[in-house]
């Protein structure tokens, strides 16, 4: 009896003694609230800046590591903006996001790596006109507070920098002068507003 009641007594203090699951929160993309923007050289003197107007996806967090953090993203393409009806239109056009045949643009992480305090570097793959290629995200988060409704929310500024050509989008003019109409550099930023959605463990 002594032996069963100490053999009980041990497996109690393991248990206290074991750290609770982590909980992993998953948070969706407010579509209202976010935008994908982007900027490139134009003529080689200015700069281009335009935004796909709809996207959806979720991001996982246990709230604790960085490193744990994964993230799926859709944007459309069909939405893309730059204030100038017929570039859009071009832009649209096979030249460019070909989105009759690639109408989103998709990001799915596979790893994450905390680089300071709420920054983190996220990698995945982010598919273009159907082309597949590993980019790098440097993601500033914010602490999360209460909306209007009581919900729980959290923002997150995404940037990174691809060059179009590696995505099959190689449209371009050469200028009499030198240089070309538009740059390959093409800079991005994504801004997220995220409302937390519920947690498993």
């Amino acid at each position: 009896m002594k032996h069963w009641m100490g053999t009980l007594a041990v497996a109690a203090a393991l248990a206290a003694a074991a750290p609770a699951a982590a909980q992993t929160t998953t948070w969706d993309i407010d579509a209202a609230h976010s935008s994908a923007t982007f900027s490139v050289r134009h003529l080689m003197v200015t700069t281009v800046r335009g935004e796909f107007g709809k996207m959806s996806g979720s991001v996982t967090f246990d709230g604790k590591n960085f490193a744990g953090v994964t993230a799926k993203a859709t944007i459309d393409a069909t939405t893309i903006n730059t204030r100038e009806p017929k570039r859009d239109e071009h832009l649209k056009s096979p030249d460019f996001f070909d989105v009759a045949t690639h109408p989103t643009i998709t990001f799915t992480s596979k790893r994450a790596e905390a680089v300071g305090p709420n920054k983190f570097r996220l990698v995945g793959d982010l598919t273009m006109r159907g082309v597949t290629k590993e980019v790098a995200l440097d993601v500033e988060a914010t602490a999360p507070v209460k909306g209007p409704r009581g919900e729980d929310r959290v923002g997150a500024t995404a940037t990174t920098k691809l060059n179009r050509q590696d995505f099959g989008v190689k449209w371009n003019r050469t200028l009499d002068t030198g240089g070309v109409v538009v740059g390959d550099e093409v800079h991005v930023t994504i801004d997220l507003a995220l409302v937390k959605k519920g947690a498993a463990s």
